[in-house]
């Protein structure tokens, strides 16, 4: 039996995959494929929910399909009554740095908080306003006063206390119920606006909130971690944190010590999700074959991680072992191929008539003409295979009477497109592209900065 298509979820699916991006809904009516993976995934939830936590990296070449993966686990996990907070990492917002980056990724992070009643994000406010409602709720039900919700606050919240920066992310949420209960709206938006790390100076806090600290660059992770805490303490199993464009960090940083502070980040998060060294957390990066492997530049450069993120050495593409941290993507069958195609078709037609839409031999057409411009790329990275269908069928809705077989033929698309994946300059950088001309031009560093031997190998006039 087929599953009812919402008009809400097919113009998001059309829209999405007709722009070559993934939709953040109605997943479940194109997915194919991806079933081992998918439950070594599930199995990840599973041991978050009994208070553990795990690791992911999700390694794929561009346009495999990572983002859409990670989408699909993100809806699991929303359906398993997890919180799910998902950002883009990008050279200003970063696992470590200055000037804020690491601070910015995280209130990225929490701008995108997920529930299953909020899955478009933004769920931070209500998160804390139905925790905060439903425990005052439940004291003064049965007669307490403010001053006993006050107490019922602190003790469920001193769990909290026992992890970095726990004392006031708890005297915070105290701060949020004592604004509720004392009408005092400031109070209460200022307390969410710490929790969302839009503090920049301590002391606007504690003018605000009476609180000594802030969310900032150097307490990231720590904070990470007592959001997993407390979401569990609020009644959800537990926190999923989803990295994406993991590549940043080590195509688009050129200074190596940049990098490896990244590295030294990633590398803290694995250790403690590997050894019990957190409860409640799953956090999944998503990055590039060359992210990964490539010695020079990838994770694989920092010793420490290529150690913990080799693969198997009994493993093979027949004996796939998907116990570790590193889970890469197989590529589509042909067949998967096919079935993705008739998904979207059926998707395009409401699940109605699909045959008038595009006859079956429309779609076989259609793919063997990807097999002839593109070779195995057009199911190994499947992006462009699918936004040239759905322009197809776009095309052939608004144009009642034309010839399917003469679009097809008029396709030109040769190759998959890839981002621009060149270094760019980091902050350290600016003193290289500041240099005079006659250093840029010989290809010598000033002799005023301390530069690593790959610095200028990607150098573009």
């Amino acid at each position: 039996m087929s599953i009812p298509i919402r008009e809400k979820e097919r113009s998001a699916i059309l829209s999405s995959l007709g722009a070559g991006v993934v939709p953040s809904i109605g997943l479940q009516h194109v997915q194919v494929g991806r079933k081992a993976e998918v439950n070594a995934l599930l199995s990840d939830l599973q041991r978050v929910e009994g208070g553990g936590a795990a690791v992911r990296f999700v390694i794929g070449r561009f346009g495999a399909g990572k983002s859409f993966f990670i989408n699909l686990i993100q809806t699991v996990a929303l359906e398993r009554r997890h919180v799910v907070v998902r950002a883009d990492i990008t050279t200003d917002r970063r696992l470590n740095g200055s000037g804020g980056v690491a601070r910015a990724l995280y209130a990225e992070l929490i701008k995108n908080m997920a529930t299953r009643s909020k899955p478009e994000g933004g769920a931070m406010g209500s998160l804390v306003e139905r925790w905060v409602s439903d425990v005052a709720h439940e004291v003064t039900g049965r007669g307490g006063t403010d001053d006993e919700v006050h107490r019922t606050i602190a003790d469920r919240l001193k769990p909290l206390q026992e992890l970095v920066s726990g004392y006031d992310f708890a005297a915070v949420l105290s701060a949020y119920y004592r604004g509720f209960s004392e009408h005092k709206p400031k109070l209460q938006t200022a307390a969410i606006r710490w929790l969302r790390a839009e503090y920049s100076t301590k002391t606007e806090a504690r003018q605000d909130l009476g609180v000594r600290s802030i969310i900032d660059d150097d307490s990231f992770y720590d904070y990470l971690k007592l959001m997993a805490a407390f979401v569990r303490i609020a009644g959800y199993k537990g926190l999923l944190v989803c990295l994406d464009e993991l590549v940043v960090l080590s195509h688009r940083l050129n200074n190596r010590q940049a990098r490896d502070r990244n590295y030294e980040a990633i590398l803290r998060i694995l250790n403690d999700c590997l050894q019990g060294g957190v409860e409640g957390l799953a956090v999944i990066f998503a990055a590039t074959d060359d992210c990964m492997t490539d010695k020079r530049r990838g994770l694989f450069s920092y010793e420490a991680l290529a150690t913990r993120l080799a693969a198997n050495r009994f493993a093979s593409e027949q004996l796939v072992d998907l116990s570790g941290p590193v889970i890469r993507l197989a590529n589509l069958t042909p067949e998967d191929c096919f079935v993705l195609l008739h998904n979207i078709r059926r998707v395009f037609s409401r699940g109605q008539n699909e045959e008038t839409v595009l006859p079956e031999d429309g779609i076989v057409a259609y793919l063997e003409s990807c097999h002839t411009r593109m070779g195995a790329a057009y199911f190994q990275t499947p992006r462009e295979t699918i936004k040239d269908f759905v322009g197809l069928l776009n095309v052939l809705e608004q144009n009642p009477g034309t010839d399917w077989r003469q679009l097809v033929a008029a396709i030109s698309t040769t190759a998959p497109q890839t981002p621009d994946t060149h270094p760019v300059p980091d902050e350290a950088e600016a003193q290289v592209a500041a240099a005079p001309p006659s250093a840029l031009e010989t290809g010598k560093t000033p002799s005023t900065r301390s530069a690593p031997d790959d610095d200028l190998t990607s150098f573009r006039m």
